[in-house]
């Protein structure tokens, strides 16, 4: 009896966790929480009605994506990404998943290939959702399972390391202005190129798809900075 009280015991943590993190998720793509600036867990702990103990465990698992870094003795930082940052992530995608797109393009299959709509139509519902944490999990699913059809694990852990080092920040505004359909769009666009076989045009797309997340980026990042300068000014 007392073992099943501590197995449901840790569930309940492990739950409370995971709502924690994806709350602390959802703040960073809204841009509540300023890149740069450190938040300790008491006091986050405060603001969701928690104790500190899952906040910190929460963060932890954010410092294991990359979306903030322990600071001793202080709390947490949450990660800044420069322009040089945006420019060498996207770089290093492009020269990975564009022809790793064309060669699954030769050699999945039609059935491979058509299992992954239901997660690019996901993609599409989430923004017209205006569910950004939804968004960001179906493109990061579909992209990973995409390439996973070349068959290199090590491909896919490499992008999803790069995709968790690059997350869209303060992705509100650009959401409320409806810039984020046309390049949920594109995931559907891509899969009819591959089952047409057309591997020429679906590496051209794969490459402008990156782009326009680059500049996804380069937005977020802007609205994110104007968020943290309005709050200063109002602390002020």
């Amino acid at each position: 009896m007392a073992e099943a009280k501590r197995g449901k015991l840790i569930s309940v943590q492990k739950h409370l966790r995971d709502q924690v993190a994806n709350a602390l998720r959802a703040a960073l793509i809204a841009g509540e929480l300023r890149p740069g600036a450190i938040y300790s867990a008491p006091a986050l702990a405060t603001e969701f009605g928690v104790s500190a103990t899952p906040v910190r465990e929460a963060m932890l698992d954010l410092a294991r994506e990359g979306l903030v870094e322990a600071v001793r003795n202080k709390g947490f930082r949450v990660t800044e990404m420069t322009e040089g940052d945006l420019d060498n992530y996207t770089e290093i995608r492009e020269l990975i998943e564009v022809p790793t797109v064309g060669r699954v393009t030769e050699v999945a299959t039609e059935e491979q290939l058509e299992a992954l709509r239901p997660l690019a139509e996901d993609i599409v519902k989430a923004t017209r959702d205006h569910d950004l944490i939804g968004y960001l999990e179906a493109d990061r699913r579909f992209h990973l399972s995409l390439l996973a059809l070349a068959g290199n694990d090590h491909l896919v852990t490499v992008v999803a390391e790069l995709r968790n080092r690059s997350r869209l920040y303060g992705l509100t505004d650009l959401d409320r202005a409806g810039v984020l359909v046309d390049s949920a769009q594109e995931h559907l666009t891509l899969l009819d190129l591959m089952i047409a076989g057309n591997a020429t045009a679906a590496q051209e797309l794969m490459a402008s798809h990156l782009g326009h997340i680059r500049t996804l980026w380069a937005a977020g990042r802007r609205s994110a900075a104007k968020r943290a300068s309005a709050l200063r000014l109002g602390e002020g």
